[in-house]
């Protein structure tokens, strides 16, 4: 298949970060448009590996990739992307995590060449090279039909409630399953959010406030599988009276799980926002979670009134995202549904967007704190910019690639 000059670009990102990946056997974010589209490959266990399984897990996030999106009528809400997507369409998706494959067994040292024939051979011959997509809000910029459309029908669909409706209104995925609330009945347990199909190590969740503002998280932990294989070999051998180093067992040891492999890394992503406080639960987790990375905008998006006011608060912006780094201390903070699309309807007239770069937010706040006394010294300014490298921001655009480290 033949790439366009955007997504030629992305494949040859996708090639470089694959071989920096496999180093250090670590997920991959990629931004496939300028709004909030992502693919998110995590690193298969390596007994998984071992077994002839592919190297990633992918889930897609919120496909939208070229067309228009309507909210209830097109005279109320019709936008398109202001930039076109990197990627196209869900073929040329597949065509570029074909490649990550290929890409990544040639650069394995544990794969043998007949064993990466074989793998070549099995991942060309699978129907979808997508494990999973994510659908976080009904609205169509989110959950677009014609781009989901575009995927195989055996892919199954993690989705918010109310997107779960209109995904199976459509009668064309086998596999529709309505997101897990984190934190319902005081349950802080990411691992009851791995839900089949989706594989024991991998969860995926929803802290919700309202249904625009709100969070999916996505936890892992690919040690997870190989801790419970050497779990399930020593209890084994204690069924025969014996340890696994061959010693003598007494009868009524047991053997407990490590809790830093039932420990989960997570990707939070919350393309409106939601507000910092409802993020504690995340840090009071059992067993702990550890955010590697934060996905959340910096505009401040509303509906405004004709005398000034504010009549819907759509994107909570950069403070917001301050705090929220604050709570979660996110290896990696980054932008997420900030494209400014090109838009018609009535809708259209009353939006409002103010654009917020982190180093402004955080000067907005030292000012606040001097009570808006005049422009702050020179060293303060210094430090005050300075401490946006601690939020950890990074700027994905439109077709970049990132190793999460």
């Amino acid at each position: 298949m033949a790439l366009d000059e955007p997504s030629a670009q992305l494949n040859a990102e996708l090639r470089s970060s694959v071989v920096d990946s496999l180093a250090s056997r670590r997920p991959v974010l990629h931004h496939l448009n300028d709004d909030t589209t992502w693919l998110l490959q995590i690193p298969r266990p390596e007994a998984a590996v071992r077994h002839g399984a592919r190297l990633y897990y992918n889930i897609l996030i919120d496909p939208w990739f070229r067309g228009g999106q309507t909210d209830i009528a097109s005279w109320f809400s019709r936008q398109f992307h202001a930039t076109p997507s990197a990627v196209q369409s869900i073929a040329e998706l597949e065509e570029l995590i074909r490649e990550v494959e290929r890409s990544a067994m040639e650069s394995e040292p544990a794969v043998n060449k007949r064993r990466t024939r074989d793998l070549e051979d099995f991942v060309a011959a699978e129907e979808s090279l997508i494990d999973a997509i994510a659908i976080n809000h009904e609205f169509t910029d989110h959950c677009h039909k014609e781009t989901l459309l575009e995927v195989n029908r055996n892919v199954p669909i993690f989705a918010w409630k109310e997107a779960v409706k209109m995904i199976e209104s459509w009668k064309h995925f086998r596999s529709v399953t309505a997101i897990v609330e984190f934190g319902s009945d005081c349950d802080s347990d990411w691992r009851n959010t791995s839900i089949p199909p989706l594989p024991e190590w991998i969860g995926i969740s929803r802290l919700t406030k309202s249904d625009l503002h709100a969070a999916m998280m996505f936890t892992f932990n690919n040690r997870r599988a190989n801790s419970q294989a050497r779990l399930a070999k020593v209890q084994a051998a204690q069924t025969n009276g014996y340890t696994f180093d061959g010693k003598v067992k007494g009868h009524h040891e047991t053997i407990q799980p490590n809790e830093d492999d039932e420990s989960a890394e997570a990707l939070i992503y919350t393309p409106h926002g939601l507000p910092s406080s409802d993020f504690q639960i995340v840090r009071d987790a059992s067993p702990p979670i550890s955010c590697l990375a934060l996905l959340h905008g910096l505009h401040n998006v509303r509906l405004g009134t004709a005398t000034g006011l504010t009549a819907l608060q759509i994107n909570l912006g950069s403070h917001n995202g301050l705090r929220s780094q604050r709570i979660l201390n996110a290896d990696y903070w980054i932008g997420t549904h900030d494209e400014d699309k090109k838009g018609r309807g009535l809708i259209a007239w009353f939006l409002q967007r103010d654009i917020l770069t982190v180093r402004d937010a955080l000067l907005q706040e030292f000012k606040a704190r001097r009570g808006g006394k005049g422009d702050a010294p020179d060293r303060d300014v210094v430090t005050v910019l300075d401490s946006s490298e601690a939020a950890n921001w990074v700027d994905l655009r439109n077709g970049e690639s990132r190793v999460l480290l």
